[in-house]
């Protein structure tokens, strides 16, 4: 294998394994690296087993996480009955959790699962004041946040699946 095709592979793995590490963790662009990862491999045998097509299929499903992300935590927040402040404020809360993660803060991961929480429940309170409504508009702001967080998984798998089957599938033999 020439050296050029080995640093592709190698630059391939890099990115899909940190693609998928930040979809778990905050601090990366999960889905894009993945999807740059696969870009690299499908260059390192010149495209001729994954081409354009599948790119853009791979590239709208790359996408697609970044929909799940808007609507993930809102639907779990609507589910039990928050208000817009609510969506918001976990919206807030969760952007604040995740840059904490970053640069260290906020007790790490726990900062990720707090962040939408709290922020859920001071959206709430300050439009209905209400303590038990606010509890749960945070727990489903949080409930959607990670139900989110595993389609976005489960999507970036079924790229990486998709990739291999073409790659690597009895019609690459």
């Amino acid at each position: 294998m020439p050296l050029p095709e080995i640093l592709l592979w190698t630059l391939a793995a890099l990115l899909v394994v940190g693609g998928v590490l930040g979809l778990v963790l905050p601090g990366l662009p999960g889905a894009p690296l993945v999807f740059a990862g696969l870009i690299a491999a499908a260059a390192a045998d010149d495209f001729e087993f994954v081409g354009v097509w599948s790119l853009l299929a791979l590239g709208f499903m790359a996408g697609l996480t970044y929909a799940v992300d808007f609507v993930a935590g809102a639907l779990g927040a609507k589910k039990f009955g928050a208000s817009k402040r609510a969506v918001i404020g976990a919206a807030i809360g969760a952007l604040v959790g995740a840059l904490g993660v970053v640069v260290g803060l906020l007790a790490g991961l726990p900062g990720l699962v707090l962040g939408p929480f709290v922020g859920a429940v001071i959206g709430e309170l300050s439009q209905h004041g209400n303590l038990r409504q606010a509890g749960w508009a945070g727990f489903g702001a949080t409930l959607g946040l990670a139900l989110g967080a595993a389609v976005k998984l489960g999507l970036a798998l079924s790229m990486i699946g998709l990739f291999a089957l073409l790659r690597f599938g009895p019609s690459a033999s």
